[in-house]
């Protein structure tokens, strides 16, 4: 049995799975968003994309020495990948060098949220 994660219909390797995070995101909720996220990929295999995307307040859980630091390095060794909004960090006040190791940043959550679904990745909101 391969790793991969397939469309059933067609067999094809599925695009990946998009986790989306919006609005106040407290620690508790945070490290319960990332937990979801390895469990997908527990369930999915290394094959499928994942990626978490923080919109809103809660962008500030990712900066370095947030109690989240843990949980997103242990989400990174699973290759998961972690992206903030770049016009939530603005708001927050924060830089790309404010982010913890291993958290990436998109220019506008929106826009990737919708990229990523025209290319055919899954959508779950968290």
């Amino acid at each position: 049995m391969s790793d991969e994660t397939t469309v059933p219909e067609t067999g094809q390797a599925a695009p990946g799975l998009l986790i989306h995070s919006a609005g106040p995101l407290e620690e508790a909720a945070a490290a319960g968003v990332l937990r979801s996220a390895a469990n997908a990929r527990a369930a999915l295999g290394q094959g499928a994309g994942i990626e978490v995307v923080v919109q809103g307040p809660g962008v500030t859980l990712l900066a370095h020495g947030t109690p989240a630091t843990e949980a997103i390095t242990n989400a990174g060794q699973l290759d998961i990948g972690i992206l903030a909004c770049g016009n939530s960090m603005r708001s927050a006040g924060m830089d790309d060098k404010d982010l913890a190791s291993g958290v990436g940043m998109v220019p506008a959550a929106i826009a990737h949220l919708a990229r990523r679904q025209w290319e055919g990745w899954a959508y779950a909101r968290l």
